[in-house]
C-alpha cells in the first residue's frame, strides 16, 4: 500500500491544484478580424505564447486555440507551469524579465498584479469588440479582475462544489448513496457509519484537510451563516460568532470520521479517497477529471453539497444549500509582443463558441452564462448534474479575497493545524486566525 501511496503522490504532482459573449464566432467584428491569416488580419506575431497550471486542461485548451490558429493563422504554444513555479516565474517576469503573451490570472493573485500595471487594459479592446459583452458572464468573474473600472482579464470559467462518494465504500457496508435531500447531520451521520464499520480497514468516513477551503470548511462557515471575512474586506470573520458556530461543529461532528491529521499531512486526502480509503468529501469542479481518469473512476459517483437545516424543518430552504465559486480569468502582459493577437486570442476562448467548447470537451464549467450544461455530459459514465444543480437549488458565494489573500490563507493552512489535531481548541484556534488575519488585513 505504501507504494501505491507513494505512486499516487508522485502522480499527483503534475494534476490540478488549485480552488472558472456574443457571436458564435468571433473572427467576424472589428477586433478579432483573423480569418484571412496572420499578415493580412493586421497582427505582427505568427505566434503567441500561453501559460497555464493545469496539466488536465491542456488537451481541451490547446484543440480550442488550434481553432483560433485557423482562423487567425497564428500559432498558439500551450505550456503548463506548476502551481507554486507559476507564480514565481510570473512575479519575476513582472519585475523586469518576461512575461508569456498570454495567462492564467487567478483570485489570489489579481489585485497584485492589476494594481502593478503588468497586466494589459482590455477596456478599449472590448469596447471595440462585437463579440464580448461582459453581461453574458458571472458578474462576480467580471468584478475579480476589473480594478477602477479597467478590465484586465476576460472571464475563462466558473466552479462549484459538489460531494463525491466512492460507490464502493457505501455498497460495502449497506449504505444508501447521498442525495440532495442530506444535510450536514446526515452527512456527519453517515461519515460515522462508515468510520465505524471500516476499522481496522483504514476506511474512514469523511477527510478534509486545513488548506481544503472552497471545497472544504469555507462552504461550512457560509452554510451556517458565517463569513472568512467583511463585505468591505477589512476586516476576518474568523472571530464572528456563527463562523466559530461552524468550525466547532466541524471540529466535533466531522474530525472523529477523518484520518489523523498526520495522516492527512503526508498523503493529501484526493490520494486517500481515490486509495478507497474515504468514502465521501467535498470536492470542486475543477477536479473531476482527475477522479475521471483514475482506474476506480466507475466507483464513485457525485452528489450535491449537503445543506445546513436552520430552522431544523427537514427541507432545503433558501439560502441553507451553500457552494463557494471562483473563476479564473484570461490575462495578457502589458509587454506582448502583439497586443491585438493576445486580446483576440483570449476573446476567442471567451466567446460562446469557445466556451461552450471548453464545456463540451470537460475543460471546465464556462464562465459565460448558460454554456456550462455540456460540461455534465462530457465524462461518459459519470454524473456531474450535481454541479449545475446547486446553481439553481442552492446559494453560490463568491470566494473572498483581498490583496494579500495568498497570505491569510497561508496562514489558516498552518494556523488551524492545533485545532486539528486537538479539536477542543477550535474556537480559541478561530479567535487566532481572526488576529492572524486581521494583521495581514491592515497592511493592505
Amino acid at each position: 500500500m505504501k507504494k501505491l501511496m507513494a505512486m499516487l503522490l508522485a502522480a499527483s504532482m503534475t494534476l490540478s491544484l488549485a480552488a472558472c459573449g456574443g457571436n458564435s464566432d468571433s473572427s467576424d467584428n472589428g477586433n478579432n478580424n483573423a480569418s484571412n491569416g496572420g499578415s493580412e488580419s493586421g497582427y505582427t506575431t505568427d505566434s503567441l505564447l500561453v501559460n497555464i497550471w493545469d496539466s488536465n486542461q491542456l488537451d481541451g485548451l490547446q484543440k480550442i486555440a488550434d481553432k483560433w490558429t485557423e482562423k487567425s493563422g497564428v500559432k498558439v504554444k500551450i505550456e503548463v507551469i506548476s502551481w507554486d513555479s507559476y507564480w514565481t516565474l510570473l512575479e519575476a517576469g513582472a519585475s523586469g524579465g518576461e512575461l508569456p503573451d498570454v495567462f492564467w490570472m487567478h483570485i489570489n493573485e489579481a489585485q497584485k498584479y492589476m494594481e502593478a500595471n503588468v497586466l494589459l487594459d482590455l477596456n478599449d479592446y472590448i469596447a471595440n469588440d462585437a463579440s464580448i459583452d461582459m453581461n453574458n458572464y458571472y458578474e462576480g468573474i467580471v468584478n475579480l479582475y476589473n480594478l477602477d473600472g479597467h478590465q484586465f482579464a476576460l472571464p475563462k470559467d466558473h466552479d462549484t462544489i459538489a460531494m463525491i462518494y466512492n460507490k464502493t465504500i457505501f455498497d460495502k457496508y449497506g449504505i444508501a448513496y447521498p442525495d440532495d435531500t442530506w444535510d450536514w447531520n446526515k452527512y456527519a451521520e453517515v461519515a460515522a457509519q462508515i468510520s465505524e464499520a471500516g476499522k481496522g480497514e483504514d476506511i474512514y468516513g469523511t477527510a478534509m484537510n486545513t488548506n481544503d477551503g472552497q471545497d472544504g470548511w469555507y462552504d461550512i462557515i457560509y452554510g451556517f451563516g458565517g463569513k472568512l471575512i467583511s463585505d468591505d474586506n477589512k476586516k476576518s470573520g474568523m472571530d464572528d460568532e456563527n463562523t466559530i458556530k461552524a468550525m466547532t461543529w466541524l471540529a466535533d461532528n466531522l474530525f472523529p470520521s477523518m484520518p489523523a491529521q498526520s495522516l492527512m499531512a503526508e498523503t493529501d486526502p484526493d490520494l486517500l479517497f481515490m486509495n478507497d480509503m474515504v468514502g465521501m468529501m467535498l470536492q470542486g469542479s475543477w477536479m473531476v477529471n482527475t477522479f475521471y481518469q483514475h482506474e476506480n473512476s466507475a466507483n464513485y459517483g457525485w452528489a450535491q453539497i449537503p445543506y445546513y437545516d436552520a430552522n431544523s424543518n427537514g427541507a432545503c430552504d433558501e439560502g441553507e444549500r451553500v457552494s463557494m465559486y471562483n473563476g479564473l480569468g484570461w490575462a495578457a502582459s502589458a509587454k506582448t509582443k502583439d497586443a491585438k493577437a493576445a486580446y483576440d486570442l483570449m476573446a476567442y476562448f471567451a466567446s460562446e463558441e469557445g466556451q461552450l467548447m471548453q464545456s463540451e470537451l470537460g475543460v471546465t464549467m464556462a464562465a459565460y452564462k448558460g454554456a456550462s450544461d455540456a460540461f455534465t455530459s462530457a465524462f461518459e459514465g459519470m454524473d456531474l448534474t450535481p454541479f449545475i444543480e446547486v446553481e439553481k437549488s442552492g446559494t453560490l458565494i463568491q470566494h473572498p479575497s483581498s490583496k494579500y489573500t495568498t497570505r491569510w490563507e497561508s496562514g489558516f493552512t498552518t494556523g488551524l493545524l492545533p485545532a486539528w489535531e486537538h479539536p477542543e481548541t477550535m474556537a480559541d484556534v478561530c479567535r487566532d486566525m481572526a488576529v492572524m488575519m486581521n494583521e495581514v488585513l491592515a497592511e493592505e
